[in-house]
């Protein structure tokens, strides 16, 4: 699937939660076997194609900016000629050369739906994708779109079942066979992001900076009957706390990462 389809990227939040290593960088910049975690999402959407990203920045955008302003000379070997005139010669040696990122200063203090209302501007299809810039999965992108455009609704959200907050043990009688640290949780869905709308969902939205995505908008929007949701019950995992950031690195290094599509 090859649509020209704009993928948004929730940027601009404080995370609170994971203050820690949030205290100089956004949270999408908090760093998964030495990448950000942005840049993991952004690789999984252009795994299946998917590689025009408009970025919704506010706490700390800069940051973002700069990490990606300097992107090709941290990520290539460069040959410099001191003392001339156009003297670096970057030798590409990442596979991200067809990535176009739009950044939007969205304001410091915006909530989601405002935020997404003021890239409006900047969709360029009539079906845009929206995601959260703390979460990871092994979601098929292609899948997830082809089943918006079945069902004829404005939005769809990937419905996914949250991890449990404490350890699965498996029994043989009283002994234990096997110990998942975070299990999905065999009941019930949350939103886990990994949107796709019709550009008309801009009609619920305001740029105020108090529009909360997930209140007012996606309630009227499921009140009309037009929001469906994509099952995904594969890896999903966001990364709200230290122990979250932990178990994600761990899940990185190890030889069965389920996001780790290139």
């Amino acid at each position: 699937m090859t649509d020209n389809i704009d993928i948004v990227l929730l940027c601009g939040g404080k995370g609170t939660r994971i203050k820690e290593m949030t205290g100089t960088i956004p949270k999408p910049m908090v760093e998964i076997g030495g990448k950000p975690i942005l840049w993991h999402i952004m690789k999984i959407y252009a795994h299946y194609g998917f590689k025009n990203f408009i970025s919704c920045l506010g706490y700390k955008g800069h940051k973002i900016k700069e990490y990606f302003l300097n992107y090709e000379v941290f990520e290539s070997d460069i040959t410099l000629d001191l003392g001339r005139k156009n003297n670096m010669f970057i030798h590409n040696n990442h596979s991200e050369n067809d990535w176009k990122i739009t950044f939007a200063n969205t304001g410091e203090n915006a909530m989601t739906g405002s935020r997404v209302k003021q890239i409006e501007k900047y969709v360029s299809n009539d079906i845009f994708m929206l995601t959260y810039g703390d979460g990871v999965c092994d979601i098929d992108i292609n899948k997830l779109v082809k089943y918006h455009k079945s069902h004829g609704k404005i939005g769809t959200v990937t419905g996914v079942r949250p991890p449990s907050r404490f350890g699965e043990l498996i029994l043989d009688n009283d002994k234990v066979v096997k110990f998942n640290e975070k299990p999905q949780t065999s009941e019930g869905r949350i939103n886990g992001g990994f949107f796709v709308f019709n550009r008309c969902f801009f009609d619920y939205l305001s740029s105020d900076e108090d529009c909360v995505l997930e209140r007012e908008p996606l309630e009227k929007l499921a009140a009309d009957g037009q929001l469906m949701m994509y099952k995904h019950d594969g890896f999903w995992q966001c990364m709200d706390t230290l122990r979250d950031m932990d178990y994600l690195e761990r899940i990185w290094q190890s030889d069965d990462c389920p996001w780790r599509k290139f």
